[in-house]
């Protein structure tokens, strides 16, 4: 096995990390990658105690299990959007709800946390998301101004340079899921991203190929783009399923409605190319875990969980270190 194998724990955070790590343990996970909701991660606590962080490596070690990533998206996403959509109420604290500056700034503070978090856990990546001021502008009409988009680029930096640079004391960096409702959601955005924040070097990049794909997004060209910035990388598939009635905006159908024009798949059953995705990841040097994110409405999570690893196990491979037809070259005979 070239990289370890690990399971985000986001979309089990309905369960305690004592039963999710007993299931993942049991399936044959090599790690984790702890959500900052439910009960997994708590991260004022974990800023503040390395007793809390050492328990928590414990309790995986029961199930020979390692934590390689921590990931806030919740918090991230208060941070740049406008906070004023009260679906958002559910990833702040009660108090904050309905307040938009004050989810915002208790989004501020517990990334700063997350960075502190993240340093007692001794991870050094933290994966999230930033949110967007401008993700409702993405079709232009009423016509938007360049100025406006930009203004957006320049309202990321000027919110998320002082967590970076909390981020950097701590000596961890940040990976941005790029991703649709994000500033970042596709190659020339996340450029534009990286520029507005100078590539400073705590900022970089989850790589995930599900929500490339339904854009039409070639996955594998976002490596190639970004060699040096893919921080950490979760494994999902997706599928198109363009019948001429739907399309990718997904007609305001919820995940699952075989009616959508596309839809999230376990590993090996949608469209993902992941053998060209290891090759890349192989030709960039990234040695970091793979993280099953395991979205598919259709079928039952633990059965997606255990496939999933499988597939990954058969699947993830090293990049050869003579070519095979070395053993044919006189100069080295």
């Amino acid at each position: 096995m070239a990289r370890p194998i690990t399971l985000f724990t986001g979309q089990w955070a309905d369960l305690a990390l004592s039963e999710v790590a007993k299931i993942a343990g049991n399936i044959g996970y090599d790690g984790l990658e702890l959500a900052c909701w439910g009960d997994h991660l708590e991260v004022d606590r974990a800023a503040v105690d390395k007793n809390y962080c050492q328990g928590r490596h414990e309790l995986l070690g029961r199930y020979d299990l390692r934590c390689h990533a921590i990931s806030h998206h919740l918090g991230g996403q208060l941070v740049c959007d406008p906070n004023e959509d009260e679906r958002s109420d559910a990833f702040a604290p009660p108090d904050c709800a309905g307040d938009a500056g004050k989810k915002r700034a208790w989004a501020v503070e517990t990334m700063k946390n997350t960075a502190r978090a993240a340093r007692n856990m001794g991870v050094g990546v933290v994966n999230g998301f930033i949110g967007s001021p401008i993700w409702h502008l993405l079709y232009s009409f009423p016509p938007v101004s360049e100025e406006r988009i930009e203004h957006g680029f320049q309202y990321f930096a000027e919110m998320w340079n002082p967590i970076f640079d909390v981020f950097d004391e701590c000596g961890v960096r940040f990976a941005l899921e790029v991703h649709p409702t994000e500033l970042a959601f596709d190659i020339y955005t996340a450029q534009r991203a990286l520029e507005a924040v100078g590539h400073r070097e705590a900022f970089g990049f989850n790589f995930d190929p599900s929500h490339l794909l339904w854009q039409f997004v070639d996955p594998v060209e976002f490596i190639n783009a970004f060699p040096d910035r893919i921080y950490h990388v979760h494994m999902k598939d997706a599928i198109r399923t363009l019948d001429g009635k739907s399309g990718i905006l997904a007609s305001h159908l919820p995940f699952g409605d075989h009616r959508r024009g596309w839809d999230f798949r376990s590993l090996g059953r949608g469209e993902v190319d992941f053998e060209a995705i290891i090759r890349a990841l192989n030709r960039i040097g990234y040695e970091g875990p793979l993280s099953v994110e395991w979205e598919d409405s259709g079928m039952d999570r633990i059965h997606g969980a255990e496939e999933s690893c499988d597939y990954l196990r058969g699947l993830d491979f090293k990049q050869s270190e003579r070519a095979f037809d070395a053993s044919f070259d006189r100069e080295n005979q």
